[in-house]
């Protein structure tokens, strides 16, 4: 029998440390090397049930403005605003008299409502053009009453806004710095209604973890129940616990030392979450790479495309005519397959891949790739 002589294989290339692609800088921030997980106060790990922000929101006028206001062509609304607004205070425009302003814009007014807060205390607001206003800088802000989602007024806002941007305009050209058609007003809404908060009203109360994990859930408890005597707290779910609630003035007191209990939590799952968009890639400590064999290349296409004129001899009766030429080239790199060897730690994972060369946009398909073929060890999410 003749035997065939074997054709050369590709050379497989030993693994090199070097950290030639900033993928340290794009994919991990700071988390290059392992570290034991630390504890952490429940404060941080977990929020009491009940315990909460309101969001609030509103409509009000911005008046005040030099010449930066609303078109009220273009925005009717801040028009009709302004005609209730004067109603009200006893003013009446004459029917088919349509106002022409400049100093006043349609805004939105949001602010949050914090746990506990009581009539007469002071929250911030956030401004934000509605309109076209060209810049709410300098404007002041009518009386605008703040609704929750039932509906309910919860807080008044008015004053004097401030603004973190600046422009000049002349001749159609234009200088901007920042925004200017939104601005923030310190302690600028009044507490008029307060949200109840009934922690503990039925002898107990819950604890949700911000992340759902058993082993924390479960390290939380036995931290409670070290502290305050068994059958104070009782897992629920993988986020909840119910805890035991002492006397109403005693509560307090109770809750201060329990979000001062340190927690330590178990690790997370390991992920890698890709931005699809910006080519951005995050990986936590618990990523795992087993070995593999990774051929990555690139495919660039290049074309040059340059006028040609053709010019006709003296008396021959031809036009002058203009063509073009191109010239298309085409480069393939890289392409070489390259030995990545499993890792024990977050470091070794980001060597492996720098190894390969790839830029982010790359990396992307290149974990892809190495998830379906099993070996990348971690979750992947895509945003």
């Amino acid at each position: 029998m003749k035997t065939l002589q074997a054709s050369r294989a590709p050379r497989l290339f030993p693994l090199r440390l070097s950290f030639r692609f900033p993928l340290a800088a794009l994919a991990v921030m700071g988390v290059l090397f392992f570290s034991p997980a630390h504890a952490e106060r429940l404060k941080e790990l977990a929020s009491i049930q009940g315990v909460r922000d309101n969001p609030l929101i509103g409509y009000g006028l911005m008046v005040g403005l030099d010449g930066t206001g609303d078109q009220t062509m273009q925005t009717p609304f801040t028009t009709q605003s302004l005609n209730n607004m004067l109603q009200q205070l006893g003013i009446t425009i004459p029917q088919g008299v349509n106002m022409q302003l400049k100093n006043v814009a349609a805004v939105m007014v949001t602010a949050t409502l914090p746990s506990f807060a009581r009539p007469g205390q002071n929250i911030d607001v956030t401004v934000s053009s509605m309109g076209n206003a060209k810049s709410l800088r300098g404007g002041t802000l009518l009386m605008t009453p703040l609704k929750g989602i039932d509906g309910a007024t919860y807080a008044v806002a008015q004053g004097n806004m401030v603004v973190g941007g600046a422009g000049a305009s002349a001749n159609g050209s234009k200088v901007q710095v920042n925004q200017l058609s939104s601005g923030r007003i310190p302690a600028g809404a009044l507490v008029e209604r307060t949200v109840e908060a009934a922690v503990g009203a039925e002898g107990t109360f819950a604890i949700e973890l911000n992340r759902s994990d058993f082993g924390t859930t479960q390290r939380a408890v036995d931290a409670i129940n070290r502290q305050f005597g068994a059958g104070t707290a009782e897992a629920i779910d993988a986020r909840a616990i119910r805890v035991r609630a002492p006397e109403p003035q005693q509560r307090v007191g109770f809750l201060a030392r329990l979000e001062d209990l340190e927690v330590t939590p178990t690790q997370a799952s390991a992920r890698v979450v890709v931005n699809a968009r910006t080519g951005s890639v995050v990986m936590n400590q618990a990523v795992r790479v087993k070995d593999c064999a990774i051929a990555h290349g690139s495919l660039s296409v290049v074309i040059n495309t340059e006028p040609v004129v053709s010019q006709p001899g003296a008396f021959s009766g031809g036009s002058t005519v203009a063509a073009q030429t191109s010239q298309i080239s085409v480069n393939q790199g890289g392409g070489a397959i390259q030995m990545v060897r499993g890792g024990a730690s977050l470091s070794d994972v980001v060597k492996g891949l720098n190894a390969l060369g790839a830029n982010p946009q790359d990396l992307v398909s290149i974990l892809q790739a190495m998830k379906t073929a099993g070996a990348l060890s971690a979750e992947l999410e895509i945003i």
